[in-house]
């Protein structure tokens, strides 16, 4: 592991702040924190960053509309984010994956648990790329492995860490059905009951991204009462 590797941990509640850095400096990461939107934003545009620890009940700002800024920001869209909140509703869960987090973590948490989740995605995220570049091709899709870009009929994709997991996992194996607990696996590093709204909201946002109807969709397919598979030609 790079113990260069900078995380930002925005949470109002300083002790729950503090615990979390605690673990993660432990775990030989840097930690910088905030405890309101506005030092957040502030530090996201100033400090380069590895990951965003993301707490959704700001005193001035709600976490959602910092998600929505990460993602709409050239700089930022690609960076990791892990939301770490007290709001436990599935819908708030879903609101948050749709906002393209890459996982959510209700509290009370176990702090172990989330340093093997930042630990799981971060090294999907820095995974070295191969010596030589490796391009896949399938129908208009066309995934460069080593620059982790994907384009759509000759037009770039933005992609969340989770997103291109799937999408290179599907991309590898075109045609195949790939159950849940398998996606789930491959792209997050883990799975357990209960994740399955999880990979479904994941895939929801693929689609919006890839497919010209969503709801009628052409690559990725539902199996019903397996998983997904996404449909198409290798070139």
């Amino acid at each position: 592991m790079n113990p260069k590797q900078h995380i930002l941990v925005v949470d109002d509640d300083k002790q729950i702040a503090r615990l979390v850095r605690q673990y993660l400096e432990k775990a030989g990461y840097a930690v910088l924190m905030a405890h309101d939107g506005k030092t957040a934003v502030s530090t996201l545009h100033r400090e380069p960053l590895d990951l965003l620890i993301l707490d959704l009940g700001l005193p001035d700002q709600d976490g959602w509309d910092i998600a929505r800024m990460v993602r709409a920001d050239a700089r930022l869209s690609t960076l990791p984010i892990i939301m770490l909140t007290a709001r436990v509703d599935d819908s708030d869960k879903i609101i948050g994956l749709e906002l393209g987090a890459d996982d959510y973590i209700p509290k009370p948490f176990n702090a172990r648990e989330l340093v093997a989740r930042v630990r799981a995605l971060l090294r999907r995220v820095n995974m070295a790329a191969p010596a030589r570049a490796k391009i896949l091709r399938v129908d208009g899709l066309t995934l460069d492995v080593a620059q982790r870009e994907l384009t759509v009929n000759g037009s770039p994709v933005e992609l969340t860490p989770t997103e291109y997991e799937l999408m290179h996992t599907f991309m590898a194996y075109p045609n195949r059905t790939f159950d849940r607990e398998e996606l789930l696996e491959r792209a997050l590093g883990y799975a357990y009951e209960g994740m399955s709204r999880t990979l479904d909201t994941h895939i929801k946002n693929l689609r919006q991204k890839i497919e010209r109807d969503p709801k009628r969709p052409l690559y990725i397919q539902t199996v019903h009462r397996v998983g997904y598979r996404l449909a198409g030609e290798r070139r």
